[in-house]
């Protein structure tokens, strides 16, 4: 079983005061409910194989996102998060700790890690977070749901140049099946996850172009 990152819906009422269209989020939660995000684990079997080393930098994102808190938009200019209900870490380091172990299932990175184990990479990934938040459904709609919406700005910086040598933006939104938390959560992970194969496969084949056309000078 690969690892995963939890969340927890913590005891107590999951209800989101203030905001319509979430009403079924105010039954009780159990205690020893949890919810995983999960790596990704297949990918393009024609993806080039790297001797190259690559370290996952910490993502950015603003002060919304940044935090252990489910955040949802009643509407697009203001942002509220769901009480009582928290992922275990900061959105940054789960985003960084599931590219890191993507990366790792693709089979096709000879090294992959952070940038505190002490790896001297040759490429750096620096990962921008836009989207991390679930959009209230429109209760003028019939039939409205939850969407859930990931979007992830990806670099690629060379280390021997500190140079960026590639940028791209991977969005993707998914349907909540319902306003319970396990659908909520299940939303975010499909979001995520095929967000993440598109990166880590882009930036798989990016590197493997530059590092064809760029070798490094051999050592004295």
């Amino acid at each position: 079983m690969t690892r995963a990152i939890l969340i927890m819906a913590v005891t107590g009422a999951l209800g989101l005061s203030g905001c319509a269209g979430i009403g079924t989020l105010n039954r009780a939660a159990t205690p020893s409910d949890l919810y995983a995000l999960t790596p990704k684990s297949t990918f393009d079997s024609n993806l080039p194989r790297l001797r190259q080393q690559i370290i996952v930098e910490e993502p950015t994102a603003t002060a919304a996102v940044d935090t252990d808190q489910v955040a949802v938009m009643p509407n697009p200019l203001q942002v509220q998060y769901l009480p009582r209900v928290r992922w275990v870490d900061r959105a940054p380091l789960i985003v960084q700790a599931l590219l890191i172990e993507s990366f790792e299932n693709s089979g096709k990175v000879a090294a992959v890690g952070r940038s505190t184990v002490g790896l001297r990479p040759d490429y750096s990934i620096v990962t921008d977070i836009r989207e991390f938040q679930a959009t209230l459904p429109d209760e003028t709609v019939e039939d409205s749901r939850l969407v859930v919406d990931v979007r992830l700005n990806i670099k690629i910086v060379d280390s021997y140049s500190d140079h960026i040598i590639a940028s791209s933006s991977f969005g993707k939104q998914r349907v909540a099946a319902s306003d319970e938390m396990i659908d909520i959560a299940t939303a975010f992970d499909g979001a995520l996850g095929s967000a993440m194969r598109e990166a880590v496969e882009w930036s798989i084949r990016k590197i493997h172009t530059h590092a064809a056309n760029n070798p490094r000078p051999a050592l004295p």
